[in-house]
């Protein structure tokens, strides 16, 4: 996210910015995902030769078509998406790099809460439910429920996480008079509300697991230790047959 105590450093200059949405005095545009920004960039020098202008994304050259940089240029973020937050868009003199304009994308959004979602699961095995709780700006608040009351983690043998970037319900060990359920992660954003994404967990029977490859290998050895007595047990039989 955009920290308060960043400041955009601007030069006294010719090169100026022109946006829709319109940039805060510190250089901020406030917008939202699927949104779109325009930004045009202007010079006021005449000179043909000395008006061409380069437009940089994060420091990276922009591409822009030959009639789109001359005197006046002019580029659009359509729809504005996640990967644009704290972007920096730049403009500026080609042959004159200090002199130039820049302005950073502020985009807001609710944490990305997806569809329900069904999860199945063994006794005995493990449980991990995340919810995306990223947002800008932060939650304020997420709360897990179970069947529609709060998850009371001691009774249900759950364990919570939050990292800032989800919230996460696990068990090491699934039992499904405790954990068969439906689980609502709850979260409340101070600019979009509440949001809410729901898990169904259904719990099968635990299944025997074999040991697929010792038995392989035990049937290998099994079989070549037949094949070995009956060859010994063949050659006895030749050999007596030859001294009778």
């Amino acid at each position: 996210m955009i920290t308060s105590y960043f400041t955009i450093f601007r030069f006294q200059t010719g090169v100026t910015i022109e946006s829709t949405p319109v940039a805060n005095s510190d250089g901020y545009i406030h917008t939202a995902l699927e949104e779109i920004v325009s930004l045009t960039c202007k010079h006021n020098t005449t000179s043909e030769d000395d008006n061409e202008l380069v437009w940089l994304r994060n420091d990276v050259q922009v591409s822009l078509n030959e009639g789109n940089k001359k005197g006046q240029s002019r580029v659009c973020i359509s729809p504005v998406i996640l990967e644009d937050r704290e972007t920096t868009f730049t403009c500026h003199l080609r042959n004159n790099a200090s002199d130039r304009h820049s302005v950073v994308l502020n985009v807001t959004h609710a944490p990305p809460l997806t569809d329900p979602e069904v999860v199945t699961v063994e006794e005995e095995a493990s449980l991990i439910l995340k919810c995306n709780i990223e947002a800008y700006p932060p939650v304020s608040s997420v709360v897990w429920k179970l069947n529609g009351t709060n998850v009371d983690l001691k009774a249900s043998q759950l364990t919570l996480t939050n990292d800032g970037l989800f919230s996460t319900l696990t068990t090491e060990k699934v039992q499904r008079s405790l954990h068969e359920a439906t689980y609502h992660c709850e979260t409340e954003s101070p600019l979009y509300g509440p949001q809410t994404k729901v898990f169904t967990v259904h719990v099968t029977d635990k299944t025997l697991k074999f040991p697929l490859y010792p038995m392989i290998a035990g049937i290998v050895v099994v079989s070549l230790t037949a094949l070995l007595a009956v060859a010994a047990r063949w050659r006895k039989i030749v050999k007596v047959g030859k001294n009778s």
